[in-house]
């Protein structure tokens, strides 16, 4: 795809998803649309799998509903232990909107690695859990990279891109870079945060915050590094990422996440 067909698809996308917003809200067809993929009640629905873990086993109660929300909480953790976790929804996605709400909280646990400090994700696009190894430290998936303040007053946004076992292209040529920064403002820790991911298969990707489009790429596939100790029959470098497993991530910093919706699209 060249860089000027690539414009104006995502042109056409955001024209598009502009309409079908309006139309849903004029024919009060906007719940029927969305579906929720978090009950506010329970974890139904949903399928834990950290590292050091067999698929299934929420070690200490990681993943939990407090309040008509999801938490990513340590208090029955001794220590980390690169515990690194996600929280699958059982079914996969190919085409989508999804829509959620989140907030950091104060809870951090001083062995894991400091890039992990005030720092979560989304993953999308993701193997099925249960062909995550047991000592597998991250899905091969693409990650909606999620962000807050540090503390110190430096700019760091939110609603980034990261691939683990992955790679995108941007701007229409292939990211050789394992993160890529969006262009959103930062927010601060505790202040809940609206986010947005739009998925057209393995064509185009926005990630959007607060309402803004903040980040854009397109022909999510397998390939790259930074995913450990996988199934080798799994990861098959080129191949186009079509649909996959979406899962919340725990990776030492407590985080809250509510409101989260989904709409299939064409």
């Amino acid at each position: 795809m060249s860089k000027h067909a690539a414009l104006l698809l995502i042109a056409f996308y955001m024209v598009m998803i502009s309409c079908g917003s309006r139309v849903s809200n004029k024919s009060g067809n906007h719940e029927e649309a969305w579906l929720p993929l978090f009950n506010g009640k329970n974890l139904n629905g949903w399928i834990a799998k950290i590292h050091h873990h067999d698929v299934g086993d929420n070690y200490a109660n990681t993943f939990r509903v407090e309040d008509g929300k999801i938490q990513v909480n340590y208090d029955d953790y001794e220590e980390f232990n690169e515990r690194f976790g996600h929280l699958f929804f059982h079914e996969p996605f190919s085409s989508y909107h999804l829509k959620f709400e989140y907030r950091f909280t104060d809870q951090w646990l001083s062995d894991a690695p400091s890039y992990a400090y005030r720092n979560s994700g989304v993953m999308f696009h993701s193997q099925h859990p249960n062909t995550i190894l047991k000592e597998q430290d991250w899905p091969i998936s693409v990650e909606y990279q999620i962000l807050a303040d540090e503390g110190e007053g430096k700019h760091r946004p939110t609603g980034n891109m990261c691939s683990p076992g992955t790679e995108v292209f941007y701007r229409g040529e292939m990211e050789p870079r394992h993160c890529l920064s969006s262009s959103s403002e930062t927010y601060q820790l505790e202040e809940w945060v609206k986010g947005d991911l739009i998925v057209y298969g393995d064509s185009l990707v926005i990630h959007m915050v607060n309402g803004d489009t903040v980040l854009q790429y397109t022909k999510p596939q397998i390939g790259g590094g930074v995913v450990s100790r996988f199934d080798p029959a799994i990861k098959i470098d080129g191949k186009p990422l079509t649909e996959g497993y979406i899962a919340l991530q725990s990776e030492g910093q407590g985080i809250e996440f509510r409101e989260i919706w989904l709409k299939k699209m064409d």
